[in-house]
């Protein structure tokens, strides 16, 4: 397996001072961390485009948490309650599956997957969502008077039709900081993305086993 090297990140302050609330409560982290029983079904099925869902990460796949062990909700048809962090509107319901992962602390992570129904347009999914990952701190910013955001690209990873990771990290004053992970990779007409979050900064982000997570996700796709 091999790592493309990692790019310089970009730091962002907008001018404004208004008050907001924190980018994890934003994100729904809090319904995230619930036990795994407690996971809120998908809002819309997604089994329309291939009858079966794809291959899962599974709780031991996850980077490690230094305090908590991971647990992990089952597989759902469609998209989760809660849109994933700055890729609201980027997924499609038909065809989607998700299942969404916590610890007893602060990390928790969510991975979807979509069977696209052709090469062509899993090809401009996994394109769309990494132009939407790249984009986030910019993004966030905009809607985020008073905020602050910077975000690293980490590089591609070479597995199956290849896959992406970036990180980026927000906070607003006198408020928690939020790191997030991505991880977007395709194989055949499969698309997947794994979100991982915590407080922090990217500092505390763990990035390679992250790109392991990565990984092991885009293989387990079709099995």
């Amino acid at each position: 397996m091999s790592f493309r090297s990692v790019r310089s990140g970009r730091s962002l302050r907008s001018a404004t001072t208004a008050v907001v609330a924190s980018a994890l409560a934003a994100a729904g982290i809090a319904a995230l961390t619930a036990p795994a029983s407690a996971a809120p079904a998908g809002t819309s099925a997604g089994a329309s485009v291939g009858a079966s869902a794809p291959g899962f990460l599974k709780a031991t796949d996850l980077p490690p948490h230094p305090s908590s062990p991971w647990s992990a909700g089952p597989v759902r048809s469609g998209l989760p309650e809660n849109p994933l962090f700055c890729l609201k509107g980027a997924l499609p319901a038909a065809g989607s599956w998700h299942r969404l992962f916590g610890t007893e602390m602060d990390a928790s992570a969510r991975q979807v997957s979509v069977r696209a129904g052709s090469t062509a347009k899993a090809k401009a999914l996994a394109a769309a969502l990494e132009k939407k990952a790249a984009a986030c701190a910019a993004d966030w910013l905009r809607k985020t008077p008073g905020g602050l955001a910077s975000w690293q690209d980490y590089g591609k990873l070479n597995v199956e039709e290849g896959a992406h990771v970036y990180g980026v990290h927000t906070a607003v004053p006198d408020s928690e900081h939020g790191v997030h992970l991505f991880g977007i990779g395709r194989d055949g007409t499969t698309v997947t993305v794994v979100n991982w979050s915590q407080m922090g900064t990217l500092t505390d982000a763990p990035i390679a086993a992250f790109k392991k997570t990565t990984t092991t996700a885009v293989k387990k796709l079709n099995p």
